[in-house]
């Protein structure tokens, strides 16, 4: 077994300097920041913070300027209702902002312009009568404002607004066809649409004209268009061309039955047209091969050419993203893959301003890394990296070249700097770790890594090592070991407020987050490796990562050692609870994971589970990996304690599975605890919520890894 540690700024082996623990409370109230989003000539930034407070249990957001040139921050609005700008106009400093509210109070939201130096002297230009979000404007040649934004629509194409529509008498819901609720939603006839508007330029302000036009409602087959794709679509699922004639949206391929395929298509239309005028720019043979999901189109700064990604497999979620190019024009795509061999798979993208280099970033040995790709690069060009540590959130191509990058970090929750085109870092702006009390004293010494080997690859696999505050290493601590979801992805070197992995650290453990089979940035064949697999590959590689902290961390005591992990995490300590590798752990924690994968098909997407099961569900016999995987099977070993978390609006995993796991634990004497919450879903994502969350899963593990010294674990 291999041993090599490798820190990722400073050695971590010795004693930390003194710093305060950092507890669920200073992580969730402390400031969750936007991405920064710069004018156009470069001159500042601005973005949210949203801080919470559990006194007055509220929460409260303000925007904050960063001037580019001197680095000096100020608060730019403290007025909550301004939810979206966008810097458009006659100056670099003309805004058009969305408020969040209209004069008529009826649901509906209100745009503004103003000068983003004088907020003072906004005036109202449209009040539209839905809750529209996701703005997106450019100036015309006339001086008019072409903008688009997007909302629910009901089939005739016009904006759905609950706070308007007539109440039916009966809740019941029918279907004919699969699909029935994605996510936490049950599905309803109104579906997302991508609007257009017209802001006509008059005696210095502007007004609405006309109607806005649904370019997406309509466009039907065996299903119905709808962009941006959900559950998690956003503005980043549309775009409008730097001249504003022309429009591009993403939506599911409406040829296809919606639950069993992730085939999606962009669409091409004129600004002036409708849905009628629609045109697909990438349907199923243009390109070969290219037959999967796409994300991210994205004009350039010239308006001249479209980049975007696209996957091959068809019913597969994690595929590779290839990025692929094509001409604004319909009648001459010309569609070339961009570095196509390359065996990453980037998730953000952004043009350069002379529209000759891709700016996209992707996971990369457990971090999110920026990378320069020319556009005429061939299929064999392998990108390099120009940012290292953390996982952008955002990144935008400054005037002078540059790009400004929102990321985050283990131990900062926002750094924003610019990085030139060489990888050079030009200016450090913001590091949260540095400014937030909450986060005080983190940084890069409390994080590590470490490389080992398994018996399921000939990859060498990453694990990250998080160290607790006031870190010795001639001290001992107890083991957290955690399992990521997924179970394609990772751990990644990112905050999170979720599972914050140093919130875990400073309740006095050394957290183990490994990176196994299925996860992402160390090639595609590792990810692609857990399908039909998920109780062997990942499990072997966990217990290998296990085996190497026992006997190259002298400083992990792993017979103190306690797991945890969510979704397809949940799944895995559901496995080892019936497997050797539950005996040994104290006690183990499962969030929102799978128990019986004959139940599988509870689900919704179910071409993940008839990707990652490979095959559908017909037969459930003992060769098939419905059977063989079911942690059920092995009900007879479970011993080990277990808490429980499941919530009700989860479908994706239903709710069931949480309570059967708990009901057979129970039935059968070991030592367990159910946690639920009504209102939540595949995540817990309300602070007040969260904080229960945090506490009794932290009371139930620090008791069987003997840190609370309490009495019970109850």
């Amino acid at each position: 077994m291999k041993s090599k540690v490798t820190t990722i700024i400073a050695a971590a082996l010795a004693a930390l300097p003194l710093v305060n623990a950092i507890t669920p409370e200073g992580m969730l109230a402390a400031p969750r920041r936007g991405v920064a989003q710069a004018n156009p000539s470069g001159d500042f930034a601005i973005y949210t913070s949203t801080n919470y407070s559990f006194e007055d249990q509220e929460a409260t957001t303000v925007w904050q300027q960063i001037d580019l040139r001197s680095g000096a921050f100020s608060t730019w609005s403290t007025d909550s209702n301004i939810s979206e700008v966008v810097f458009v106009g006659p100056t670099n400093t003309s805004i058009l902002y969305i408020n969040s509210t209209n004069k008529a109070g009826d649901g509906g939201i209100s745009l503004y312009t103003a000068d983003a130096n004088r907020l003072s002297s906004a005036k109202l230009a449209a009040s539209l009568p839905a809750p529209f979000s996701g703005l997106k404007a450019v100036a015309t040649k006339s001086g008019d404002i072409h903008f688009l934004v997007y909302t629910l629509a009901y089939p005739n194409g016009t904006a759905y607004n609950e706070d308007l529509a007539e109440k039916p008498a009966s809740t019941a819901r029918i279907y004919t066809d699969i699909y029935v609720r994605h996510w936490d939603t049950y599905l309803t006839p109104q579906r997302h649409a991508v609007f257009g508007g017209i802001l006509r330029r008059g005696n210095g302000t502007y007004s609405l004209a006309g109607e806005l036009t649904n370019y997406v409602t309509g466009k039907c087959n065996a299903t119905c268009a709808e962009s941006p794709v959900q559950p998690f679509g956003s503005s980043g699922d549309y775009d409008i061309s730097p001249d504003g004639s022309q429009v591009i949206f993403l939506t599911k391929n409406i040829d296809l039955p919606l639950a069993n395929f992730t085939s999606s298509q962009i669409y091409w239309v004129p600004f002036s047209g409708s849905v009628n005028d629609s045109v697909p720019i990438n349907p199923i043979g243009a390109t070969p091969g290219a037959e999967g999901a796409s994300a991210s189109p994205t004009f350039s700064k010239d308006g001249s050419k479209i980049a975007y990604f696209q996957m091959n497999g068809i019913y597969y979620e994690s595929d590779r993203n290839i990025i692929y190019v094509a001409n604004a024009d319909p009648a001459n795509l010309n569609i070339t893959s961009v570095a196509g061999d390359w065996d990453r798979s980037p998730d953000v993208l952004a043009w350069s301003n002379d529209g000759s280099v891709l700016y996209v970033a992707a996971p990369d040995l457990g971090r999110g890394r920026v990378f320069p790709v020319p556009v005429d690069a061939a299929a064999d060009y392998q990108p390099r990296n120009i940012t290292n540590e953390g996982v952008p959130a955002g990144m935008q191509v400054l005037a002078n070249g540059e790009i400004l990058v929102s990321d985050s970090k283990i131990w900062s929750s926002r750094d924003v700097y610019s990085v030139n085109s060489e990888g050079n870092v030009t200016n450090v702006y913001l590091q949260a770790n540095l400014v937030d009390e909450a986060l005080a004293g983190l940084g890069p010494q409390d994080v590590s890594e470490f490389y080992f080997s398994s018996n399921s690859t000939e990859t060498d696999l990453q694990s990250w090592i998080i160290y607790p505050a006031n870190f010795s290493a001639d001290k001992t601590y107890p083991l957290a070991f955690l399992v990521h979801g997924g179970p394609q992805g990772g751990f990644y070197n990112s905050w999170s407020t979720r599972w914050n992995y140093k919130v875990w650290a400073d309740q006095g453990y050394v957290v183990i987050a490994p990176n196994p089979t299925a996860s992402s940035g160390w090639g595609q064949n590792l990810t692609d490796a857990v399908a039909g697999h998920w109780g062997d590959y990942p499990y072997w590689d966990l217990v290998y990562a296990w085996d190497y902290v026992n006997e190259n961390l002298p400083y992990v005591d792993t017979s103190r050692g306690i797991s945890a992990g969510a979704s397809f995490g949940g799944y895995m300590n559901n496995w080892f609870q019936g497997h050797e590798m539950g005996r040994r752990f104290k006690a183990l924690v499962t969030h929102n994971g799978v128990t019986n994968t004959l139940a599988d098909y509870a689900t919704e997407e179910l071409w993940f589970i008839n990707h990652d099961q490979a095959g559908t569900f017909t037969s459930p016999n003992e060769t098939s990996t419905y059977y063989r995987w079911n942690p059920i099977l092995f009900y007879e070993s479970w011993a080990t304690p277990h808490f429980v978390v499941h919530s009700d609006l989860d479908y994706r995993l239903p709710v069931s599975e949480g309570i059967m796991l708990f009901n057979m634990l129970q039935v059968k004497g070991v030592p367990s605890k159910f946690l639920n919450f009504p209102d939540e879903n595949h995540w817990v994502l309300n602070r007040e919520n969260s904080r229960v969350w945090h506490r009794e899963i932290f009371k139930w593990i620090n008791y069987y890894s003997g840190l609370s010294g309490a009495a019970s674990p109850y």
